[in-house]
């Protein structure tokens, strides 16, 4: 694995879906649609729409759990679901809050004009520090991240710290199941 780098898994920048930051909840799915169709044979489909700034630079991502709470608005209410999600609430309580604040009651009626009107900036998740790889690392040093983190994707960087690609969890996971087969046991 050592001589595997960042760069030879990650899917290039060019390659994945992506949204300016003006665009709506309607536009950011419909572009990880269209870059799910275009996947390469051997890949697995994007999860996430990554948000562009007006100079092309990455701002924010958007995954399909950021989409799905973006449609139910009272969430904010909640609080930081990112990190509760953590605590390992059991199903009663998650059961209680749809009922307490309300959740879902309606969210398939008019869903074309409310993914229309919802802006992309609104709702996208930025990045911390930990989320964030080079593309020359090795893929022993991406996996560790990874794990730490419990994160489903990492930006690559190049040398200048520019945003370069994705390096996804699903492609890592193949490269390791690959090896485990390759071996004789």
């Amino acid at each position: 694995m050592e001589s595997i780098i960042v760069k030879d898994l990650m899917v290039p920048l060019a390659e994945y879906a992506t949204v300016s930051e003006d665009a709506s909840l309607y536009e950011a799915v419909m572009a990880l649609e269209t870059a799910q169709q275009n996947i390469k044979e051997g890949q697995d489909k994007h999860r996430a729409v990554l948000v562009l700034n007006n100079e092309n630079k990455v701002i924010g991502k958007l995954s399909q759990l950021d989409i799905l709470r973006g449609l139910e608005p009272k969430y904010d209410q909640i609080g930081n679901l990112r990190e509760s999600s953590r605590y390992g609430f059991s199903a009663e309580f998650i059961r209680s809050m749809t009922h307490h604040y309300d959740l879902w009651r309606k969210p398939l009626d008019d869903i074309c004009k409310k993914a229309a009107k919802i802006k992309v900036v609104d709702i996208m998740y930025t990045p911390k520090s930990g989320e964030y790889v080079n593309a020359t690392d090795s893929l022993n040093h991406a996996i560790h991240q990874l794990v730490m983190g419990h994160h489903q994707s990492l930006l690559v960087t190049n040398e200048q710290g520019d945003i370069v690609g994705i390096l996804k969890l699903t492609d890592v996971f193949k490269v390791i199941c690959d090896r485990m087969k390759a071996c004789r046991i």
